[in-house]
């Protein structure tokens, strides 16, 4: 199946240029986009916030995505080489216009893959290293990180990060990383998640990474 992905920033901007790319693109080809996926919407948005999210969510392996340039796809290149990490990897096509980019099950995009998946390997260490300098400095700075005083659960070390515990697992960080920069067992971790209600979930196009 073809689907044609068009995303504009704001309510300013218009749809049509990027659907009439693609449209000429697969009348050149003799291919027939079969569902079309618009939204106006900020590239920076999570993915799972966007309908882009739903489409990675129902692709198959075999089915191709057009759209008009990479950059429709995220505005940061962390973003970008998850989702194409995620595609090679399923065997989803992924065709962009402007970029020429037509990556599939081929050679070429098997490496591109190997370095897709590398670099957001080395963005997500950056990421954990950057973490763990900055909590250093709030404790150098006299910012308690830990459990409050007196009390003997290690639970309470993990009181009042529950945003920081979402935002380093939507980054990319496995539950034991992110047990590891709050000081924390990875256990200890999971069953604070459970009782407090934390929703860690991804939706299906996140990338599995292995640590």
């Amino acid at each position: 199946m073809i689907y044609g992905y068009i995303r504009v920033s704001t309510d300013k901007q218009t749809v049509e240029n990027q659907r009439f790319e693609i449209e000429n693109y697969s009348k050149e080809r003799n291919l027939l986009v079969a569902s079309w996926i618009e939204e106006t919407i900020s590239g920076t948005k999570k993915v799972d916030e966007r309908k882009l999210g739903k489409l990675l969510g129902k692709v198959k392996k075999g089915d191709i995505i057009i759209c008009a340039e990479l950059s429709r796809l995220g505005r940061n290149m962390f973003m970008i080489m998850s989702i194409l990490n995620y595609c090679m990897e399923n065997e989803i096509k992924v065709w962009t216009i402007k970029d020429g980019y037509k990556l599939g099950d081929d050679l070429t995009s098997k490496v591109l893959a190997f370095a897709f998946g590398l670099s957001a390997e080395i963005e997500r260490n950056l990421i954990s290293q950057r973490t763990k300098e900055a909590l250093a400095r709030k404790k150098a700075e006299g910012v308690q990180l830990g459990r409050p005083k007196g009390k003997k659960s290690t639970h309470y070390k993990l009181t009042g990060k529950e945003k920081t515990i979402i935002e380093l697992h939507e980054k990319g960080l496995s539950k034991s990383k992110i047990a590891k920069i709050l000081d924390v067992h990875r256990n200890t971790l999971n069953v604070y998640i459970r009782q407090n209600g934390i929703n860690l979930s991804w939706i299906k196009w996140k990338v599995k990474f292995h640590f």
